[in-house]
């Protein structure tokens, strides 16, 4: 027989097991917090954008054509910034602090649909190195692209700033501890659920009802030794009461 629980049933088991499920919950956000906190090493980002012309003519604007091969030309720069020949001497102008490998895992670049601009972002526990990098890139870069590609076609048009109080970009603790609330809810439940299951002892008329399939026509009381005492002791006043009245 196929056991289903009702919503009521369920309302009913979160009720019993409400301290383990607020246990677990608080538990798993308080720890994720600690680590967010305490054992994660802040993340901070700086960024430096590049624009991507076209070699200089006589002509006094750009025709659409040539804003399309510019950018299909950011593509074959994406993978330029990040090679060993540009990342090599990035290294060395940075006296040998990161190697090209190291480079490559900190730098990101992007560029926004149907435009010109590069984006060269650039992760480090340190935001002034962060910053220090993007702009040591894009200058490394802006020269060597003369060389490789032929062209003198790239502008640094913002460099890499660090700002008063810089914001670490990750890890993220108040959406970290929001994540394992939830996470810590869900568990809690779920184990509340798989316990209410699993156990399966005798607890009350309703049980005996749905384990037998037989209605209950009566309870016996569990009469603790307290209330016995006590009967014993009203009994045995009441038998004294009543031999004082009969003697006198």
């Amino acid at each position: 027989m196929e056991e289903t629980i009702s919503l009521k049933e369920l309302f009913q088991t979160i009720k019993k097991r409400l301290s383990l499920i607020v246990l677990i919950t608080v538990v798993l956000t308080t720890a994720s917090g600690l680590v967010s906190y305490f054992l994660l090493t802040p993340i901070y980002q700086s960024s430096t954008q590049l624009l991507v012309n076209q070699e200089k003519t006589d002509q006094a604007a750009y025709n659409t054509g040539d804003i399309q091969a510019n950018i299909q030309l950011i593509n074959t720069y994406n993978v330029i910034i990040k090679s060993a020949a540009v990342l090599d001497l990035v290294s060395e102008e940075l006296n040998g602090a990161y190697n090209a490998s190291e480079l490559n895992n900190m730098i990101t670049v992007g560029s926004v649909q149907n435009s010109q601009v590069l984006t060269l972002t650039v992760e480090s526990a340190d935001p002034v190195m962060a910053a220090n990098i993007a702009n040591t890139t894009a200058e490394v870069f802006k020269k060597q692209v003369v060389s490789i590609m032929n062209v003198d076609n790239v502008n640094i048009l913002a460099a890499a700033q660090v700002g008063e109080n810089p914001s670490p970009v990750k890890p993220q603790p108040v959406l970290n501890m929001a994540i394992a609330f939830v996470i810590g809810l869900m568990a809690g439940v779920g184990l509340a659920v798989l316990l209410e299951f699993l156990d399966n002892t005798v607890k009350t008329e309703q049980d005996i009802e749905k384990l037998l399939g037989i209605p209950v026509l009566g309870t016996v009381l569990l009469i603790e030794d307290k209330d016995i005492q006590e009967a014993q002791k009203i009994a045995r006043k009441a038998t004294r009461t009543r031999g004082e009245t009969v003697g006198s």
